[in-house]
C-alpha cells in the first residue's frame, strides 16, 4: 500500500493560512474547490505556496469533469481528488481527464503547470506523467464496484467518504449500522489489499484517531482542516480564559 503520509485539508481562500498549513509539517494538502467558494484564481495561488514550502499539493474537484480537472492541473496540482466515483467507466472518464495522451485525453494548456509554454516539454516528459487521481469512494454502488473501480490504470488511490456513503443507506451521517460497518470492513478489505493509496478523513483533530485509521491499513491520512484547527482552538483558550 505503500507509505503512510499525513495531509490536511484547505478550505479558506486565503494564502497567509495556506502557507501556515504548509510549514506546519504535512506531506500534503489539499484544496477542497468542491464544498468551498474557492475559485479558480485563489486555487492556483493556494497551490502555489503550499508547492513553494516543499508540500504536495492536491485538489479536491467539484465533479468528475474535465474542464475542472483540466484548470486545476493547468494550474500546477500535483494530483487531483475526483468525488463521487461509483464504477469502471467514472473511473475510467477521471482517468483521461487527468492525463495527456496516450494514456488520457486531457488538452494542452500553457499555463502555470507548463511554464507558461515555456516548460511545456518537461512538464509533459516528467510531472504530467506522475500525476496522482484518488477516487472518492462515497457510495454503496461504489462499495460494490470497488475491485473494477481500482483495476482501472491510472488511479492512484481511493478515499472513502462516509459521510455520503451513509447517506446512500439511507441514514446520513450514522454510521454504526450494521449496512454501514459491513460496506466500510469491505472497502477497508479490497482497498488494503492493493498496492495503492488507501484514504480517509480524520476531521476530529486528535492522534490517537490517526493511530486507530492506520492500524485498520489506512495510508493516506487527511488530518482535520484549516477551519476546524482555527475554530477549535480559539473555543479551547476561550473556556480557559472564561473559567
Amino acid at each position: 500500500m505503500g507509505n503512510k503520509t499525513i495531509g490536511s485539508w484547505i478550505t479558506l481562500g486565503n494564502y497567509s493560512i495556506a502557507e501556515v498549513m504548509a510549514q506546519a509539517g504535512f506531506d500534503w494538502l489539499c484544496v477542497d474547490i468542491e464544498h468551498t467558494a474557492i475559485p479558480v484564481s485563489e486555487m492556483q495561488l493556494l497551490i502555489a505556496a503550499i508547492q513553494a514550502n516543499g508540500v504536495v499539493a492536491y485538489v479536491r474537484v467539484g465533479a468528475n469533469d474535465e474542464l475542472i480537472i483540466k484548470r486545476a492541473l493547468d494550474a500546477g496540482a500535483d494530483g487531483i481528488i475526483v468525488p463521487m466515483i461509483n464504477s469502471k467507466e467514472e473511473a475510467q472518464k477521471a482517468v483521461n481527464a487527468c492525463f495527456y495522451p496516450p494514456i488520457g485525453k486531457r488538452g494542452v494548456g500553457l499555463a502555470r503547470a507548463q511554464g507558461y509554454s515555456f516548460g511545456f516539454e518537461n512538464y509533459k516528459n516528467n510531472k504530467a506523467k506522475n500525476i496522482e487521481l484518488i477516487v472518492q469512494i462515497e457510495h454503496i454502488d461504489a462499495i460494490n464496484n470497488l475491485e473494477e473501480i481500482l483495476s482501472v490504470s491510472g488511479v492512484s488511490g481511493s478515499f472513502i467518504g462516509p459521510y455520503d456513503l451513509s447517506g446512500s443507506l439511507g441514514n446520513p451521517g450514522v454510521f454504526d449500522t450494521p449496512e454501514m460497518q459491513k460496506a466500510l470492513t469491505k472497502y477497508e478489505q479490497i482497498a488494503g489489499s492493493k498496492n495503492k493509496k488507501m484514504g480517509v478523513h480524520v476531521v476530529n483533530p486528535n492522534g490517537d484517531l490517526v493511530t486507530e485509521k492506520i492500524s485498520l491499513g489506512y495510508n493516506f491520512i487527511a488530518f482535520s482542516l484549516d477551519t476546524f484547527f482555527l475554530g477549535q482552538k480559539i473555543r479551547d483558550e476561550l473556556q480557559k480564559i472564561k473559567k
